[in-house]
């Protein structure tokens, strides 16, 4: 169809170029004008010279009102070919920028509850070309397979060909699991960056929901993840954030914290690219966490999380799951982060009006906050002086109490933000403090 409008349009500027030629030609054969006498005589009216210039006046009169006409059936023409010849409109819109794709990366295993995860995912996803959904399931388990296949072409199913158990230490049998996990992640991850060259990727978990703005959260941040160094990461998690824990009313509020926090998190392939080659045989997620891999980077993290884990069973035994993870609250308003200023993430703009917020609080007692016997309404500090001292207030608190390589969970410069009875909270270290020493192993 697109070459059969093609020969129209040529045939028109064919038609165009041979009518013109046609003019010229007449315009060189025209015979000199004369005037006929009654006595049959012929008698010049005019001198030579005047009767030629009159009739190439005339002739140019005519020749001009016909370019006009062809001048407009040429711009009709160009029109036309605007709408026929799509090649034309691809250069016309080059300079377009194009959004990115953003890849979800599912790891999957031996849950058929996978199904959970795959339909909120699918039902929330704006645009399948720009968030491609790719699982990667290991274990080899049939009844998961067979749930991940019967969505078709709506995802990508990747299995991971390594099934086998891994040599370790007799102490570690029992660990087994963990080696699996941090094996498939390394297989899965490379697939995305690797065999598919992707640059970014959200991975989650198949026993993770996300929230309504879940996909809007993380194409808002990729950009800062990008442009700022300082950012190794982007969560949808808040390790304290159950109900009661969090302000309702904050569902836009976003922090950096030190610790990384998993669960639905964003991360690029230049990050890939510098952990690939010394990634852990087991323990990831712990190994991410030490300052050898970290380097001082944060990760950007809501107040309201964007994901909901409901997998209790698991290699973890349900670790934290019933005391702390059951009851995290998944937000239900969609927040429009790409249509807001989100550079006052950036450690430049971030680290020091923070601070100013937390040390220019009031400083209370314990007592005070778990009597609710606070005065005013606004944020307040309640300073801990070791790590000890952090894990007895915190515990007693009802927020995560553990430390890893020295850094509170959803902390940032050793301050933990929460909510309870109604008022904002800064557990803190004394001003000036740098950082704790991270445990030995």
């Amino acid at each position: 169809m697109i070459r059969k409008k093609g020969s129209l349009i040529l045939f028109g500027a064919l038609l165009f170029v041979t009518w013109n030629a046609i003019l010229v030609l007449l315009l060189w054969s025209r015979p000199p004008s004369s005037s006929q006498q009654s006595d049959g005589t012929s008698e010049k009216a005019e001198g030579p010279t005047d009767g030629l210039m009159k009739d190439l006046f005339g002739i140019l009169d005519t020749f001009a009102n016909e370019l006009d006409k062809q001048r407009k059936i040429l711009l009709q023409i160009q029109t036309y070919q605007s709408v026929w010849a799509p090649e034309n409109n691809d250069r016309a819109k080059v300079d377009v920028p194009r959004q990115p794709v953003i890849p979800i990366l599912v790891i999957a295993c031996n849950r058929v509850t996978v199904k959970r995860c795959l339909d909120k995912l699918l039902q929330l996803r704006p645009s399948a070309e720009l968030y491609p959904i790719i699982v990667s399931q290991d274990c080899g388990h049939a009844e998961t397979a067979e749930v991940i296949s019967s969505y078709g072409d709506q995802v990508t199913h990747l299995k991971q060909p390594d099934l086998s158990d891994i040599a370790v230490r007799q102490e570690h049998k029992k660990f087994q699991g963990y080696y699996k996990i941090s094996r498939h992640y390394h297989w899965a991850l490379n697939q995305v960056f690797k065999t598919l060259s992707h640059t970014s990727v959200i991975v989650v978990e198949d026993d993770l929901e996300v929230a309504p703005d879940f996909f809007e959260y993380f194409r808002a941040l990729l950009p800062l993840l990008q442009s700022d160094p300082t950012l190794w990461c982007v969560s949808a998690w808040n390790d304290n954030g159950r109900g009661g824990f969090v302000d309702p009313a904050k569902t836009d509020l976003l922090y950096r914290t030190d610790f990384f926090p998993g669960l639905g998190w964003m991360l690029l392939k230049e990050l890939w690219e510098e952990l690939e080659p010394k990634w852990p045989a087991a323990f990831w997620d712990d190994w991410m966490r030490q300052p050898e891999q970290r380097r001082d980077r944060a990760c950007v993290r809501p107040e309201i999380s964007r994901t909901l884990t409901f997998g209790r069973q698991g290699v973890s035994l349900g670790q934290f799951f019933d005391k702390y993870l059951r009851d995290i609250k998944l937000n239900t308003e969609f927040v429009p982060f790409t249509k807001m200023d989100l550079n006052y993430l950036k450690e430049e703009n971030y680290k020091d009006i923070f601070q100013k917020e937390v040390y220019s609080a009031p400083l209370v007692k314990y007592e005070d906050v778990k009597q609710g016997q606070l005065k005013g309404s606004g944020p307040v500090r309640l300073e801990y002086s070791s790590k000890d001292s952090f894990k007895m207030l915190a515990k007693n608190l009802g927020i995560m109490d553990d430390l890893k390589s020295g850094v509170p969970r959803a902390g940032y410069r050793g301050v933990v933000s929460f909510f309870y009875r109604g008022r904002r909270i800064y557990l803190a270290p004394p001003p000036g403090w740098t950082r704790w020493v991270p445990d030995q192993r």
